[in-house]
């Protein structure tokens, strides 16, 4: 889906890229791991992904490491229909790595290898073309490109250029190993209000963002913040979106979970989806919800998002 860079994206994305490497069996801690898979990874990145299987133009702003899984990474992208034009190549650092161990149905813990540095985190502002930032249809950031400098002043610049347009996401996103502390987390997320029309996470992620875990408090604490669509994941309790008009809850989609990694990131192109088609809340979270299941029972991400049409015969099949 190459365009030039004056013209509109549905989707721009910022933020982490890396090569996810998942074990192939399930069950077995990484000691005793034998084999492994190696697929395109990193939140931002797997949702511009997701998206583009649904249909949108795609294209993400990161950077990765000049060696051999930066050069796999891009190809990826390629082979996955996303604008890689704007994938910087940093000189000195690694590409990312994660590892992750597989424990069905709730138990994936996570193994980042991003030291000293992750190439993501050392974006500036030359890495973001205004006409690109301004002219997305929707333009998706996560609170980890706040974690660190030059990635931080490089999100605020572009939030600035960006101007609030709709529709422009924050996905919550906090790992706590990319902080020094949780308060730091909140004080970046506080420099955001004003900024963005749409905020998303889960309830720990929203406790860090506004300190509030019930759904409907951490959901009004971000209206009061600007947003104009809250949405909150409640795990088996489904998802809350809420605006200043109108308050939703939708059950999951149930699912024999293979690897819940993804699923966020298949539910965040599904959302990107629905807002880009103009469907009502409700509609836009069942489709999400939806994605987010069928990937939470494949092994990995970026290669396992759905199409249009698996995500549609799911919304059927769980109504």
């Amino acid at each position: 889906m190459a365009q030039d860079s004056a013209a509109s994206f549905d989707l721009v994305t910022v933020g982490r890229i890396g090569v996810d490497v998942y074990p192939l069996q399930s069950g077995v801690g990484l000691e005793d791991v034998t084999s492994f898979g190696k697929f395109l990874g990193g939140s931002a990145t797997n949702v511009a992904v997701a998206g583009c299987r649904l249909g949108l133009s795609s294209a993400v702003i990161t950077k990765v490491g000049d060696d051999p899984f930066g050069k796999f990474l891009i190809r990826e992208l390629h082979s996955l229909g996303v604008e890689k034009r704007f994938v910087g190549v940093h000189p000195n650092l690694n590409t990312p790595v994660v590892f992750c161990e597989v424990f069905p149905p709730d138990n994936f813990p996570l193994y980042f290898y991003r030291e000293p540095q992750a190439p993501d985190l050392t974006l500036t502002a030359d890495d973001f073309p205004p006409e690109l930032v301004t002219s997305a249809g929707i333009f998706w950031i996560t609170l980890t490109g706040f974690s660190e400098d030059p990635s931080r002043t490089a999100h605020e610049f572009a939030l600035q250029i960006r101007k609030a347009v709709p529709h422009t996401i924050v996905d919550l996103d906090y790992r706590p190993m990319f902080w020094e502390c949780p308060e730091d987390a909140r004080a970046a997320a506080d420099s955001l209000w004003g900024h963005v029309t749409v905020a998303i996470g889960n309830r720990e992620e929203c406790e860090v963002a506004v300190g509030e875990t019930d759904p409907d408090r951490a959901a009004d604490a971000m209206l009061e913040r600007g947003v104009e669509l809250a949405v909150v994941k409640q795990g088996p309790l489904g998802v809350l979106g809420k605006t200043r008009d109108e308050r939703v809850v939708v059950p999951p989609v149930p699912v024999d979970v293979v690897n819940g990694l993804g699923a966020g990131d298949a539910f965040g192109g599904a959302l990107c989806w629905g807002l880009n088609q103009g469907w009502d809340v409700e509609k836009i979270l069942r489709h999400a919800n939806a994605a987010g299941s069928i990937v939470a029972g494949r092994l990995e991400c970026s290669t396992a998002m759905p199409t249009r049409e698996e995500v549609q015969e799911m919304v059927v099949a769980g109504t």
